[in-house]
């Protein structure tokens, strides 16, 4: 299960970039980073991609399903679900492994936003913080359901994380799924015979 060096890797990266944005103080050891304002932008590449520092109290792209606690919750649920899925399948090829460790690291990551930060940063209660979001990407104008968009969704390293791990996932699967039918000519013809 080396494939969790990835998601420890992405949770350090995510975290330590979520706090140079959010800010922090360790008086101890005499370390201030003042951070940003939250709303406030800077340019990264034009107004192309920006940091824009901004504050998610629900999941992803700001829907909100009320009680924080479930949401934190399920979130919790769903990594114990993914690894063991990644337990399951430690023996398979790397990029559905690799896939499985990019979304544990990202889960991992904004739960501890959830979990922590409102406590970290006095602002709320455990299991009740608010997921740090700060890439700020240009989008082409585009109306959809009476919302119009020019940029997308403000997220973080840990919400990438997931979703590239999601696609790899995704893609990953279906070489598989090639690989066995050219390997087990057998498996194509049962799913043909099963309607599938």
């Amino acid at each position: 299960m080396k494939i969790l060096y990835v998601s420890i890797l992405i949770v350090l990266i995510d975290q330590a970039t979520k706090l140079l944005v959010r800010g922090f103080e360790l008086p101890w050891l005499g370390i201030k980073v003042d951070g940003m304002r939250i709303g406030e932008s800077k340019r990264l590449i034009g107004d192309f991609v920006r940091i824009t520092y901004t504050e998610n109290p629900g999941m992803a792209f700001g829907i909100n399903l009320g009680n924080k606690f479930y949401l934190t919750f399920l979130a919790i649920l769903a990594v114990i679900v993914v690894f063991a899925y990644l337990y399951r399948v430690r023996n398979d090829s790397f990029l559905i492994r690799l896939s499985l460790g990019m979304i544990i690291g990202g889960a991992i990551g904004n739960l501890i936003d959830r979990i922590f930060y409102g406590v970290i940063f006095n602002y709320g209660k455990i299991f009740h913080g608010r997921v740090v979001d700060f890439i700020d990407v240009d989008f082409f104008d585009m109306n959809i359901f009476g919302y119009h968009i020019d940029r997308w969704p403000i997220f973080n390293i840990a919400d990438a994380s997931v979703t590239v791990g999601v696609l790899i996932l995704l893609f990953a699967r279906q070489k598989k799924e090639l690989t066995d039918k050219e390997t087990n000519p057998e498996i194509g013809l049962k799913n043909v015979e099963s309607g599938e």
